[in-house]
C-alpha cells in the first residue's frame, strides 16, 4: 500500500513537470539540457535531505535507511549511471518531440519487456501474463492503426522504455543486494547534475540564475518529489508491481495533460485503450 501511494504521489509530480517542460522548450523558454539539469538538481537535494534530516525508519521499516554503500555494488552501478545518462539524453528528447499521449502509452512496454527479460532468465509465466502482456500490445497496435498516437518522437520513447528495463533492474538489485536507496539515487543524481552542469555551462547558460527562476523552482520541487519517491516505492514492493503501477498512472495523467493543455485528439479511442493497458497491467502483476 505505502509503495503504490508512494507511486502515486511521483507519476502526478512528474507529469505536471514534464507538462511544464515541454511547454518552456516548445515556446522557447529553455532547453532539454537545462531540463535535465533542474530535473537532477531537485532530485539530489531531496534525497540527500531525506538522508541527513530524516530519522532512519521514521515513515517506515527502511524509509528512510540512511546512507548504505558497498564497494561491491560498483560492478552494477557502474553501467548503470552511464544507462542513467543515456536514458536523460533520450527522454527528454522524446519529451519535447512526442505527444503526451504517445509518451505515456509507448513506455508501457517497458513492462513487457522486464517480463521477457524473466523469461530469459528463466521464470515461468502465467496463462494471466500472457493475457496481460497481449492486452498491452494490442493496445498499442490499435492506437497506431486507427492514427490514434503521433509517431513522432515515438522511436525515442521506444528505446527509452528498452532502456529503462535496464536501469530500472540494475537500481532495484543494488537496493536489494548492497546500497541503501539514498545512496544508490544521491550517487546517480551527482553525477548527472556534474555531466549536465557541464553541457548548460557549455552552452553559455548561467546555472544559478537559471535555477532562481520561478519556473524553474517549481521544476526542481516537482523532480524531487517525483524521481525520488519513486525510488523509494522501488523498496516496498517488486519492481514490476512498482512499475506496473507507474505505468498506467503516467498513461492516465498523460491523457489529462495531452487533452487539456495540448489540444491532443482521438480522446474516446485512447480512453478505451487506457482500459485495455490498465487491464494488462493488472493482469501481469496478478
Amino acid at each position: 500500500m505505502i509503495g503504490l501511494l508512494l507511486v502515486s504521489i511521483s507519476t502526478l509530480a512528474e507529469e505536471i513537470r514534464d507538462s511544464l517542460g515541454k511547454y518552456e522548450v516548445s515556446h522557447h523558454l529553455s532547453n532539454i539540457y537545462a531540463l535535465g539539469f533542474l530535473t537532477s538538481v531537485g532530485g539530489l537535494i531531496t534525497i540527500l535531505a531525506i538522508g541527513f534530516l530524516a530519522p532512519k525508519d521514521f515513515l517506515a521499516p527502511g524509509f528512510p535507511a540512511g546512507f548504505i554503500f558497498s564497494t561491491a555494488s560498483l560492478p552494477t552501478l557502474l553501467p548503470r549511471l552511464l544507462l542513467e545518462l543515456f536514458q536523460v539524453h533520450i527522454t527528454l528528447r522524446a519529451l519535447v518531440e512526442a505527444d503526451r499521449s504517445t509518451f505515456g502509452f509507448l513506455r508501457t512496454l517497458t513492462l513487457p519487456l522486464l517480463f521477457a527479460v524473466d523469461i530469459l532468465l528463466g521464470y515461468h509465466i502465467g496463462f494471466l501474463q500472457v493475457v496481460g502482456l497481449s492486452a498491452i500490445i494490442g493496445s498499442l497496435f490499435i492506437l497506431f492503426v486507427n492514427h490514434g498516437l503521433n509517431t513522432r518522437g515515438s522511436g525515442l520513447v521506444l528505446l527509452g522504455a528498452v532502456n529503462a528495463v535496464a536501469t530500472i533492474s540494475l537500481f532495484k538489485y543494488n537496493i536489494t543486494n548492497f546500497n541503501s536507496v539514498e545512496t544508490e539515487q544521491a550517487i546517480s543524481f551527482a553525477f548527472l547534475t556534474v555531466i549536465l552542469l557541464c553541457v548548460v555551462i557549455a552552452k553559455g547558460q548561467n546555472p544559478l540564475r537559471l535555477a532562481s527562476r520561478p519556473l524553474s523552482v517549481l521544476h526542481i520541487l516537482l523532480s524531487g518529489a517525483g524521481s525520488v519517491v519513486f525510488g523509494f516505492a522501488l523498496a516496498f514492493a517488486p519492481a514490476s508491481v512498482i512499475t506496473a503501477a507507474k505505468r498506467s498512472l503516467s498513461v492516465l495523467w498523460a491523457l489529462v495533460s495531452g487533452h487539456a493543455y495540448f489540444e491532443e485528439h482521438h480522446v474516446v479511442l485512447k480512453l478505451v485503450c487506457f482500459v485495455l493497458v490498465s487491464t494488462g497491467i493488472v493482469l501481469l502483476v496478478v
